[in-house]
Parts: structure tokens; sequence; C-alpha cells
């Protein structure tokens, strides 16, 4: 027999972390690169350093080794953070933003005048600070405070660091529960999930497993179940039948099947969930549905009309006078629109590119301001809401926005407090999802008409629900399709090809100057390809701005062409990093000023009405010393994030089709890669078209480009209410 193979001792290093040069977001694992020695050798550390911050000292334990390309390395097991007692580690610890108003000047001054008394004073006398120059009472309050909330923090995630909890989510853990943290954690571990943006039932699930709640306890039977259903309503589904959600639930929490019954039942019982003959639902989604459908028959019903007007009209005449206000006549089906939106309390407006649905809406709201009613128009984007007002001469605005959407989410304009419109128009009704269309119903006043416009070929909606579908599918809403293809917009590449899709049918490349494929069978040279022809060759063709006018639409995150890789290669081009220009590391990514950014979760706290998931702007500051990024959004809204929200960004230069809905581009690039093959479906390339104005460039695989033309889209959603409304 072999002789066993003694346990390797551990090692103790201690160093300063000087920069991390890769942190895996999901796992933790990091390479870093940090000074010891008295700061003239650079060493390479790799393992998990949760938490770790440039600029701190550090206890690592471990083992020393030597990687065949990288050379000798420290393997690192775990690590505490040791205090610098040095004034140059004292200058760069505090220089290095780790607490919150003292950057790199302010540190040096403190140190200068306290020495290596410096974090004892911030400690026990952090009132002498205004000692310094420059230092007045207001920064040193926020010094003190920013000092004592690092430390609640660290204490936090050092007990956190063991389950690998990253600093991000220790951070949200911390602002949510402050000093009951820990005892949250402990106690209640599969609460976070719920309360804690960033801390599914995954994390919350390790956690509790840490913390000795038993594998088949009823409490994390009952979590699971409504993580599943969490996980389906991120899918797009309201509900989940019964044996559909339990089947998912026992494989995700690996327990037998026979513990699934009797737990929901309880969970019933609890009101954790609704469950609705077969249909199970979280219950906002259950109430929302509900309302949403009773919203819309009592508008269909009420006597009451705000445009009274409209129903004994001469029409000839009111028609006659819109063409000499507009210079073009309706087609019938436009007329069919007009007379339904302006004698019908609720109206559906729906078909393709070029089909003159922008034109009906403007003369519906020609005709309607005409009788001076009140007219409010909106749309889910910022985009979209700009280019709606551009297209009529009224104001619009984002549904948020005219609700007024308060902290929390609940929108001052409801049942009880209904807008003052005559008329609402709401474009691009397509992204409306269950949630958002429930609020905005909610707000409008007996007797108004409510007009829905969208492409219901495009994409539903990103959140749960497929509404603008839902309401052509039940008979009793009035719609018009609007299907003839007008002459001058036959015309455009982007417009035949985008009806060629949505047939099945192959696009047409032969002689068009609106649109184009780059052929290329690899994926990663297509990744290349497609940076090359947004960053060089459009610009140069066209001249057009990379981050302005073009906008790269992929169909997934991940892959060689997916957005992730594509965001890192398009920054490297359009903002590189440059020697004395701030930036911030987030993981794997790296923010800078004039990053085109996305915002990635709703957000009611920020921002005059609140920040929403699909927000893009552009980041046009970074203070190191205040910890805060700021961002221009598309709708001229300046919003701060501290370094601790950056996980609520995504960069922006490449973005997956589904986060493009109800924005509009001067240009478009669509990479199509095998990579891609589970999302090559027809609709999701039907949208990705119709989102240029003027250009398409298609960069990729052929065989990629004739899958997504020949396969149509995924089944329909779990969604009642067609079904409501019919009833």
């Amino acid at each position: 027999m072999p002789p066993e193979t003694a346990p390797r001792p551990k090692q103790v290093l201690e160093a300063v972390l000087e920069r991390l040069t890769y942190v895996n977001e999901e796992t933790g694992y990091t390479v870093a690169r940090v000074a010891y020695k008295n700061g003239s050798d650079l060493l390479t550390v790799v393992g998990s350093l949760l938490g770790a911050q440039p600029g701190e000292s550090l206890r690592m334990s471990g083992w020393w080794s030597s990687h065949p390309q990288y050379g000798r390395q420290f393997e690192v097991l775990s690590y505490t953070t040791v205090l610098p007692a040095t004034v140059q580690g004292l200058r760069r610890y505090l220089g290095s933003g780790l607490v919150k108003g003292i950057g790199p000047v302010f540190a040096e001054r403190i140190v200068d005048h306290f020495g290596l008394d410096t974090l004892e004073i911030i400690e026990t006398a952090p009132e002498r600070l205004i000692e310094v120059a420059g230092l007045g009472p207001k920064r040193t309050k926020k010094i003190t405070a920013a000092w004592a909330e690092q430390k609640a923090i660290k204490e936090v995630m050092v007990f956190l660091q063991g389950v690998g909890v990253s600093t991000s989510i220790a951070v949200r853990i911390y602002k949510k529960y402050g000093d009951a943290s820990i005892s949250v954690v402990k106690n209640s571990p599969y609460k976070l999930a719920s309360d804690v943006w960033g801390i599914g039932f995954k994390t919350a699930d390790t956690i509790a497993q840490a913390v000795g709640i038993p594998h088949d306890s009823p409490e994390r039977v009952k979590a699971g179940l409504q993580y599943t259903l969490s996980q389906a309503t991120d899918n797009g589904h309201c509900f989940l039948p019964a044996n559909e959600l339990m089947a998912d639930a026992a494989k995700i929490l690996d327990v037998p099947a026979t513990l699934i019954p009797a737990c929901l039942d309880a969970l019933v019982e609890e009101e954790g969930v609704v469950r609705e003959d077969d249909a199970v639902y979280l219950v906002p989604f259950h109430r929302a549905e509900q309302s949403l459908s009773s919203s819309l028959v009592a508008l269909l019903r009420d006597r009451a009309d705000r445009m009274p007007h409209f129903l004994d009209v001469d029409w000839d005449k009111a028609l006659g006078w819109l063409h000499q206000r507009t210079g073009s006549t309706l087609a019938p089906e436009q007329e069919q629109a007009v007379r339904l939106a302006l004698t019908r309390k609720v109206a559906v407006l729906t078909g393709g590119p070029g089909c003159g649905k922008s034109f009906t809406v403007r003369s519906i709201v020609e005709l309607a301001a005409a009788k001076k009613a009140k007219i409010q128009l909106v749309a889910p984007t910022g985009r979209a809401a700009k280019r709606l007002a551009e297209l009529t001469g009224h104001p619009a605005a984002t549904v948020h926005r005219l609700l007024k959407l308060q902290p929390g989410g609940d929108a001052t304009f409801d049942r009880d407090n209904p807008l003052d419109a005559d008329l609402l128009v709401v474009d691009e009704a397509s992204m409306l999802d269950l949630i958002l269309a429930n609020k905005l119903v909610k707000a409008v006043p007996p007797g108004a008409h409510l007009l829905l416009v969208g492409d219901v070929d495009q994409l539903p909606s990103v959140g749960a629900g497929e509404v603008l579908r839902d309401l052509l599918a039940a008979d009793v809403i009035p719609r018009v399709r609007l299907t003839q293809i007008f002459r001058q917009a036959a015309e455009s590449g982007v417009v035949t090809n985008a009806h060629r899709v949505n047939q099945g049918r192959s696009v047409l490349l032969e002689g068009m100057t609106d649109f184009f494929l780059f052929p290329c069978d690899d994926n990663e040279a297509a990744a290349a390809l497609t940076v090359d022809v947004a960053c060089s060759r459009m610009p140069r063709r066209f001249g057009l701005d990379p981050r302005r006018d073009i906008q790269i639409l992929t169909p997934m995150h991940r892959g060689p062409a997916g957005a992730g890789a594509l965001n890192t290669l398009l920054q490297q081009q359009l903002t590189p990093g440059r020697e004395g220009l701030p930036e911030r590391r987030l993981g794997g990514r790296v923010f800078r000023v004039g990053d085109k950014v996305t915002q990635i979760r709703n957000n009611y706290d920020k921002g005059a009405a609140g920040v929403f998931n699909g927000t893009v702007g552009v980041v046009t500051g970074l203070s190191p010393e205040e910890q805060t990024l700021t961002v221009r959004t598309d709708e001229d809204e300046l919003i701060d994030y501290d370094f601790d929200e950056l996980d609520e960004l995504a960069h922006a230069y490449a973005i997956t089709i589904h986060r493009s809905q109800g924005s509009e581009y001067p240009a478009v690039v669509i990479p199509l890669t095998t990579s891609a093959w589970m999302m090559l479906q027809r609709n999701l390339l039907y949208t990705a078209i119709t989102r240029a104005k003027k250009l398409v460039v298609l960069v990729g695989s052929r065989r990629a480009l004739a899958t997504a033309v020949r396969t149509v889209g995924a089944g329909r959603r779990y969604t009642a209410l067609a079904r409501r409304l019919g009833s």
C-alpha cells in the first residue's frame, strides 16, 4: 500500500491588497495582486477573497503553489482584515475609497496630521477630524457614519463569508436589517429571498443549510414552492398548474415528491400563494389579474362618456377636416381604428411596421384635441414616450412617471385617485406586463377612453403576462389589426424583411441599401466582426456615432457573441481605461465615465419617480471619494448610485433583444450564431429588426439566420386574463 500523503501545513501571508484582477461573482473565486515586503514586491493570490477591497491589509491563510503559466502564487483558503500599522499603509487604506468621504487627498492630510493614531481618532474621537484642513463638520459627520457602517458591515460579512455570500449582498442584508442582520440570517434565512434583491432561493438555501435548517424542513419546502413560482413569473407565467409546480419544486429541492402536497396546502392556508382550481399563483399576480380584468370590463360597460361628441359626429366632415390638417387620407382599416378609439371605451390597435399605426394614432389625437379632450399619452420606456410626443405634437410620459409611482411601488394615481384624462393612449403595449398594466388601467377614470397600441407579433413583455395578446384573444375587447403596408414603407428593406421574417420567409439581401448580412460561421470570429462593424465600418460608411446611433441586439446574454462578451469587447473600443481616469470594478466588470449602461431591476426609491428595468443611460460621473457613480438616463434625469448598488447596472453597448423592447434606434447590429441555438426564434428576430429606424446589419451564420426564420417561438405563457375577460 502506498504511504498516505501528509496534509499540507497551512501558511500565513500578510499583504496589502493592491488590485482585483478577476472576480467570479457567483463563486467568489478571485485573482488579485497584493503588495508585501514593505510594498516592494507584487504577488498573485487566488481563492476566496469575498468582501476584500483594494487598500486593505489582509492576513491570508493558505498554501504557496506554482502555476505552470503564471508562476508562484498563494492559494487563499480564508482571510481576515488587519488594520495597517504604518503611515504608508494608513494612507493607502484610507485613500482606497473604503470609507465614503475620504479619498486619496484627504487620506494623506488626515494621516499626516494624526500619524499612527489616525484610526483610533476616527473610532473614538471623530470630532477631532475638523482639525484637518478642509474637513468641516458636515464631511466629518459623513466620515464618522461611513466608518461605523463599514465596521458593522464587516461583522456581517465575516459571518457570511463562510457560506459564500458576496460583498454586495452582505451590504444589502445590512442595509435591510441593520443590527438585526446576523439574527435574521441565523433564524429566518429564507426571509432573505423575499426581502433582499439579489438573493434568490438558492443563496438563501445555502445559508439555511449552513445554519442548520434540515433539508426536508417544511419551511424549506414552502420557500422552495414560492421560489419555483417566482422563477415561473420571471419566465413570463402568471401561474403554474399545481402538478407542474409540485414536480418542478421537488426537482429543485431534491426532496421526495410526497412531502410537497401538504406543504402546498399549508402555504395556501397561510395565504403565501393562491390556488384557483388547478392554477397556483403568487398573491400579487392573482390580485393583479383579477383587478385588471374587472377594471377593463368596468370601463367597457360604464355608461358615462368623457368624449360624447363622437357618438353622433358627422364622420365624413370630421375625416375631411383631418385630411386638410394632415395632408393624408386614412386607409379603410385606419379609419375603422379612428372611429373605434373615439367611440368605444377600450380599444386595441395592432399591426406590423409600415402599416400606419403611427399615423392612425396621430389622427386619433388630432380629432380628440379638436374637441378639447384631455389627452394623456404614455409608453413603457423613455425612448418610446419621446417618439410618441414627436409623432403627435403632444406631451408623452412613461407609465411610471404618469402614475407617479412612490417608493415601494404604489401609484399616486389609482382607482381612488384617477387620472384627469378623457383619452389615454398607450404605445408599445406589447411591453406591458400584468403588474404594470393593472396599475395603469386602475388609474383610468370612469367614462374615459383607453387605446392600447402595439405589435402583437413582437416578443411579449419581459415581466409576467402577455397582456396585449390576451386582450386580442378576448372577444369582448374591440380591436383593429392594420395589414396594408404603405408604398413608401414597402421600399424599405427593414420593413420588407421584418414582414418576411414574421411570415416565415427568408430575408431579401440583393439590392438592399438598408439591410445587410456579413456572413461568418465561427462564433468568436462573428463576435469580433460585430464589434468591427459597429465601431468602424458603419460609422465610416454611414456617418453614425457608435454609442448614440448604433445598438447591438443579441439573442442571448451568454456565449462568445452574447451581450456579456460583446460588452467587454465594445468597452475596450469605445471607453478604454486610461491612466489617471477613475473607474470602479465590480466582479468581472469595470465602470468608466462614458459607459453606456442599463438598469436591470425596478428601483422605486431612485430618481423622481423610480428607475426601471430597461432604463438606459450614460455614466457621466464617478467619484471614488464619495463612492458614487452618476448616470444620465434617456429621460435626461441624473441618477446617483452608491458603489454597493452597481450590480443594478449592466453595460448596454450590446443588450439582449428582450431588453430592447419599446426602444427604437437609428441602426441595429444583430449577431446570429449557432451558440445561441435555443434562442433562435422568429418573434425574437422580428422584434430585433423592428427596433431599427433606418438600418439593419446581421452578422453571423446563414444557418443560424435560417433557423431563426423557420422556428416558431415557444408556447404560450400561463395566463388567465383572456378567460377572465370572456367570463
